[in-house]
């Protein structure tokens, strides 16, 4: 299946991103734990590449803890750190952190020393919970979330104390993805938006993926025999969560969706996609 999305906008964010970066201190990527090769955008990397950064892998909570170290270590000439954007006690660490790598990137490229308030830039793909950080960091719900991309249509400062500004931007994807691997990954965790994709081999293509590296995983939520087929995995899903059609024939398509939905909010277990290639 040739996944490639990139809408008008896409090419408008990018060069707004490229603007607004002149007016902030630092950059604090968030990139998807269970994912976190395919969910950075080389994009940002180079309209970043001369500012102080956070890399924060996001969702941890919802990929595998064994592989979190691994990338924790990949990243190591960087300052990446584990990350739950639902957590409230991350809010002082990410404004302690963020004033520590300005003051850094100060002093190791001999600038001025940093007086007044931080002026943090939040940048990443689609669906990689950007408002959700942005309403954890202000304690209160002030922008729109949701558990599918595009909600954040543009730019928007907010003010989180007097010594602290974030900047939310909308999420950015780009022109070609570099493998089909990258695109089925950004499928699975939802940063292309399902009305462009064939759900039917997105399921199947997880199915296979989740039976080659976490086997017992698909038994344990649905008690399917994984040594099926893919296709009859599905129907074994359809059947016993009882998914049924008029005439009783199998609504194979809800089951799709169910279990689509369900790896995405963490309910296979801790699962991650790809692991570093240094490894």
């Amino acid at each position: 299946m040739n996944i490639n999305w990139y809408p008008g906008h896409m090419k408008k964010t990018r060069e707004s991103l490229l603007e607004m970066s002149k007016l902030v201190d630092i950059v604090i990527e968030l990139i998807d734990a269970r994912a976190p090769m395919s969910s950075t955008n080389p994009i940002i990397k180079e309209i970043t590449a001369n500012k102080a950064k956070i890399i924060l892998l996001n969702k941890a909570d919802l990929a595998d803890e064994r592989v979190n170290k691994k990338w924790i270590a990949h990243y190591k000439d960087a300052k990446c750190i584990e990350f739950n954007a639902k957590d409230k006690s991350n809010v002082k660490k990410i404004i302690d952190l963020s004033r520590k790598e300005v003051d850094k990137y100060h002093k190791e490229h001999k600038q001025r020393e940093h007086f007044g308030p931080i002026k943090a830039m939040v940048v990443g793909i689609p669906n990689v919970g950007k408002s959700t950080f942005i309403n954890l960091m202000n304690n209160k719900k002030s922008l729109k979330t949701g558990n599918k991309p595009g909600v954040t249509k543009k730019n928007q400062w907010i003010k989180v104390d007097n010594d602290f500004m974030l900047l939310d931007t909308p999420g950015v994807l780009w022109p070609k993805f570099e493998s089909q691997e990258i695109g089925m990954n950004l499928a699975f965790i939802g940063s292309i938006k399902d009305e462009i994709l064939n759900k039917d081999d997105i399921a199947i293509a997880l199915i296979k993926f989740l039976k080659e590296n976490y086997s017992g995983a698909l038994n344990a939520r649905y008690k399917v025999n994984e040594d099926a087929t893919e296709l009859e995995i599905l129907e074994e899903i359809a059947k016993n969560r009882g998914f049924i059609l008029k005439g009783n024939e199998l609504d194979v398509y809800k089951a799709i969706n169910i279990l689509i939905d369900e790896f995405r909010n963490g309910l296979l277990g801790r699962i991650s996609l790809e692991e570093p290639l240094d490894e």
